[in-house]
């Protein structure tokens, strides 16, 4: 544990200023980022009386080997450096606000030329408007079957979109009226795009304008007799009020509001907002985060504040349409009600008001219906909190319990904080590639997930390979350990341009146990590799498959745990992540490999334009069907390239390509039909 001492700053260092600070450990890692109005005296809280710290911050300081700060102009700018610091680097004493459930959205993917609507979770994308979040699936899929009624989207999937095409024949829905069947081109691309753009339209608010423009058209036809138009007119407004009814009235109409509450024990608070616009709820969402011990209620709105409207900010980019702004800037309310004012919400408004485009303001509510509305907010926010301890004392419970008894079984002196797990993945030794997947407390670590492709006298077999690749991930980790120690992390000042340069990809600190896919070899050989580079504190096991057993370097018999162990459900956890991942990147890397192999005997087509054409047809398939036009589509093809490209297919003969009538799906290596 560092002494917080040996890298403190002198006083008269620190600007007065306004800026953000960070902390970093002893590996360069960036593990706390905070703001200021004053740097001075909030950097000297930390070190003036260590010993008076919460706990958390007093472990945060010790952990701590330097710490730097930035200047910047205003505390408007350091509210926004602080929020894409901790977007990017995701400091561990930071708050972290984690959704505890991946809510769904009704999705349109206006960027598609025929869009689709459908329910997505997971992590927006460019191009796909939202509407959300809803706390149910089925409540997205009655609302959307409702409104298909009145605009008849494609709702299907590429794969059942291409195959109508082909056919010539649309899906059922095609047949009931629920789809306007662009597949089989019954609708214009345009007509249908609009279709798509009015549903987008319709849950954006503009309700009200369609139900009152059909009654117009309803009563229109009543007047000149066409009564079979004006039924059908009825129905389709009786269906879009079906949908528009299912978000409770709770406001007035002209209210815009997002409504935060949360509930919290020492550890952990439940947040939950509820989404209010047009005076009726549009959606729900909710966090857990575990606090920082001198975190009080302003600073934790302060928080949220920051990560929910900092992603509408980041989503937010130059070349955007007028429609996508407005959408955008719709997800910003003209009004944010908290349980408690933040301290800087005069610069939170400012800030908010500049993404919106118009005056947004934060306040807490008293009396009256919003304050009787937050009351449904914080009852949503305690039965959170209330199921997410009841779940995650079971989770701990037991992973704890497989990392201890992994511990005991393995006769390791030091807590398993860190594994990292190595499979070999190929297909008679071509392509031969590795994976390398990281678990810290028993859970999955993604970002340090990393692949490895091997070549030369490695590929030649398992333990070659494994040897290759455990010695090239520490030799890489002794480098870099190496320039930590020649250029030590001082304390002080970052320009504002170092500051934002971005941090080298680097390997993370050590693992305390590698586990390698196999037996008794390939653990031999990942102890080889580790004894070669002079590392004595990395344990080294294998897990067999054909009766899971583990093995240790250089033992006659191997450790065999029960069955029902949480142990060895954890370690087979990891064993069939690395599995996973390896086998992804294998197939990946021979699709390329197949694809870019049938464009060699193409005259002046470079490495570049053969990425470029992998890339954009993405199966043999396609790129064989591909016409002059669509080759033209990709970027460097040029119409005698495009010739070539198409005369070279047409000379191959059946027998000589790669793959005669299937393609190769490069996502997943999968042949398609």
């Amino acid at each position: 544990m560092a002494n917080p001492a040996d890298y403190r700053p002198a006083s008269g260092e620190i600007p007065t200023n306004p800026g953000v600070y960070r902390f970093r450990d002893e590996f360069g890692r960036i593990i706390y980022v905070g703001k200021a109005k004053n740097l001075r005296n909030r950097l000297n809280s930390y070190f003036a009386h260590v010993s008076g710290l919460s706990p958390k911050t007093y472990a945060m300081v010790h952990t701590a080997a330097s710490v730097e700060w930035t200047v910047v102009g205003s505390e408007l700018e350091s509210l926004q450096l602080e929020y894409t610091w901790i977007k990017e680097y995701k400091p561990r004493f930071n708050i972290a606000f984690r959704d505890d459930k991946s809510y769904p959205y009704l999705a349109v993917t206006l960027k598609d030329k025929f869009p689709r609507a459908q329910v997505m979770r997971g992590e927006k994308k460019k191009g796909v408007r939202y509407f959300g979040p809803y706390s149910q699936a089925w409540a997205i899929r009655e609302t959307l079957d409702a409104l298909l009624r009145v605009f008849p989207v494609r709702t299907c999937t590429t794969g059942v979109f291409n195959r109508a095409q082909k056919s010539d024949r649309p899906c059922l829905l095609g047949y009931i009226d629920k789809c306007a069947a662009p597949c089989v081109g019954n609708i214009s691309v345009e007509d249908h795009q609009k279709l798509a753009q009015d549903l987008a339209k319709f849950m954006a608010g503009g309700a009200d304008k369609f139900i009152a423009e059909l009654t117009v058209q309803m009563k229109d036809a009543a007047a000149e007799f066409d009564f079979e138009k004006a039924a059908r007119l009825r129905d389709d407004i009786a269906a879009l009020e079906k949908a528009f009814e299912r978000n409770a009235v709770v406001l007035a109409d002209s209210v815009d509001a997002d409504l935060f509450a949360f509930d919290q024990d020492d550890l952990e608070a439940a947040v939950q907002v509820f989404f209010v616009r047009g005076g009726r709820i549009r959606g729900q969402r909710g966090w857990i985060v575990e606090k920082m011990d001198d975190t009080d209620d302003a600073a934790l709105i302060e928080q949220l504040i920051q990560q929910v409207y900092g992603e509408v900010a980041a989503s937010i980019a130059v070349g955007d349409s007028e429609e996508e702004l407005a959408h955008q800037r719709h997800e910003i309310p003209k009004q944010i009600i908290v349980p408690a004012l933040p301290q800087n919400h005069e610069q939170l408004e400012d800030w908010l008001s500049g993404i919106r485009g118009s005056k947004v303001s934060i306040a807490v509510s008293q009396r009256g219906d919003k304050a009787a509305l937050m009351q449904t907010v914080e009852e949503n926010a305690k039965h959170a909190l209330t199921l997410h301890k009841s779940r995650r004392a079971g989770d701990l419970t037991t992973r704890s319990a497989s990392l201890v008894e992994l511990q005991e079984n393995l006769e390791l002196p030091d807590p398993l904080m860190r594994i990292e797990c190595y499979d070999i993945s190929h297909v008679q030794g071509t392509h031969v590639v590795a994976s390398m997947v990281v678990f810290e407390d028993g859970l999955p670590k993604k970002s340090d997930y990393r692949k490895f492709s091997i070549t030369g006298s490695s590929a030649r077999d398992d333990t070659a390979s494994m040897y290759d690749v455990i010695h090239r991930r520490f030799k890489r980790y002794l480098h870099d350990q190496a320039e930590r120690e020649q250029t030590p992390r001082t304390s002080g000042e970052v320009s504002a341009e170092r500051a934002h340069e971005k941090e080298p990809a680097k390997f993370a600190y050590p693992p305390n146990l590698v586990v390698v896919d196999g037996g008794q070899p390939q653990v031999n050989a990942a102890s080889a590799a580790l004894a070669d580079l002079g590392i004595t504190d990395v344990y080294v096991v294998g897990i067999a498959k054909r009766l899971e057993e583990l093995w240790l370097p250089n033992e006659d018999f191997p450790v065999i745990l029960p069955r029902t162990s949480p142990a060895l459900y954890l370690i087979q956890r990891v064993r069939d992540e690395a599995h996973r991942f390896a086998i992804t990147f294998h197939r990946s890397k021979r699709g390329k490999a197949m694809l870019s192999s049938a464009l060699d005997g193409v005259a002046g087509l470079g490495p570049a334009k053969r990425e470029a054409l992998i890339e954009h047809f993405g199966s043999y398939k396609k790129l064989t069907a591909a016409t002059e036009d669509e080759l033209l589509e990709v970027s460097g093809i040029g119409p005698s390239m495009a010739q070539k490209i198409i005369a070279h297919f047409e000379q191959e003969n059946s027998a000589e390509r790669a793959i005669p009538s299937q393609g190769i799906n490069l996502t997943t290596g999968e042949v398609l039909e």
